[in-house]
């Protein structure tokens, strides 16, 4: 591996770097997390690292996972969950080095050794908000992925809206909704709604894959939705309907002083009367539910123009490492950013990778790039 682009004074890493890859958490996205470690353990070259699967449980604990690929792919009977276990896996900084501990009830602490990049496979809450990432930064570890600025407005709708505002991209209509304002005056809430027009979509400030996302035709059924939602997150997001196709684009960061890289733009073809929109089960579980278009099949000044928007989009939210970006392109020919996600789906039969293969880029080739970004990545302020 080459080391050209470490920061000066910093020590190149071992000839066959530690990768702690982690995953599961505490939020509704836990066997997602599990079924993208599926993915990545199952193609990250076992030959150039070393590899230790950990598992978070639903209850925060950390675990030294099982890395057979098969516990973790869904299954038609159960979801993939990280169970408890008596073992307790901690990441801390001792004399200068970052060291993975196990601790057992009535036994002394053992040192697993040194971690030099944390690849966290989080999704939601407690993993992809920048929780973790704040966690990596104070034991001063590297990791893969948005720091904890970006991967905080990356997951809020509502603060990414904002800053999408700030930098210029086009914003569909919407209303922010805190828990505050729906206790208090829920008919104001319903008035702001009904003036953005119907359909719209009901979505949880800080969740994703599709979770407690509903489409409301009414107003009707607005209140219904809002309660849905307001099981994955107090604070909502109301989208109005955008007539418009979903063209998305996969985002690299750039080595070194290199703008980010943009994989051709695809888009996603919901199967008619199954999905009414990009659900759960369309992204994750049935196989013929969507399919992708890589690249899509719009003018090529439009795909310019979409890898350029979505370059600006991670630049604006100051991501690191990898970024997908979603946009809505209208009969009119307006692109409209629908949102950024800085850890997306990364399954080998997700968007993120497969418009990153349509474009050259081999899954394994992908987590490699990740992995040499994040080790020549400086740790701390940067």
């Amino acid at each position: 591996m080459s080391h050209e682009n470490l920061a000066a004074g910093e020590t190149a890493p071992r000839a066959k770097p530690r990768v702690a890859v982690l995953f599961g958490g505490r939020s509704s996205e836990h066997a997602v997390s599990c079924v993208t470690a599926a993915g990545v353990l199952g193609a990250i070259n076992k030959d150039k690292y070393e590899v230790i699967p950990i598992g978070i449980a639903k209850t925060g604990q950390w675990v030294l996972a099982g890395a057979d690929t098969a516990q973790w792919s869904l299954a038609s009977t159960a979801l993939p969950e990280v169970a408890p276990s008596p073992q307790t896996v901690t990441l801390a900084e001792i004399g200068g080095e970052h060291q993975l501990i196990v601790a057992s009830p009535n036994e002394v602490p053992q040192e697993l050794g040194t971690v030099d990049v944390v690849f966290p496979l989080l999704h939601g809450p407690f993993g992809e908000d920048g929780t973790i990432q704040g966690l990596l930064e104070l034991s001063d570890t590297r990791y893969v992925g948005a720091g904890v600025l970006a991967s905080a407005v990356g997951m809020d709708k509502h603060y990414m809206k904002v800053v999408f505002e700030a930098a210029g991209l086009h914003v569909g209509p919407y209303v922010a909704v805190t828990d505050r304002q729906w206790r208090k005056d829920p008919e104001l809430v319903r008035k702001q709604v009904d003036r953005l027009g119907f359909p719209v979509f009901v979505k949880p400030a800080r969740a994703g894959s599709s979770m407690g996302i509903s489409k409301v035709d009414s107003l009707a059924d607005l209140d219904a939705a809002i309660e849905e939602a307001r099981k994955h997150d107090l604070k909502l997001v109301i989208e109005a309907g955008i007539i418009g196709r979903e063209i998305e684009c996969a985002v690299l960061e750039g080595r070194g002083t290199d703008a980010p890289r943009t994989s051709m733009p695809g888009e996603i073809s919901v199967a008619g009367g199954t999905h009414e929109f990009y659900d759960f089960n369309a992204k994750y579980v049935e196989d013929d539910a969507a399919s992708l278009s890589c690249p899509a099949d719009i003018p090529e000044e439009a795909i310019a123009r979409v890898r350029e928007l979505a370059a600006t989009a991670f630049d604006a939210v100051g991501a690191e490492g990898l970024s997908r970006v979603d946009f809505f392109y209208t009969p009119a020919g307006e692109l409209i950013i629908n949102e950024i996600n800085t850890m997306p789906g990364f399954t080998p039969k997700s968007m993120y990778p497969q418009m990153w293969a349509a474009s050259g880029l081999g899954y394994a080739d992908l987590i490699d790039e990740l992995i040499y970004l994040a080790l020549h990545r400086k740790t701390g302020l940067r």
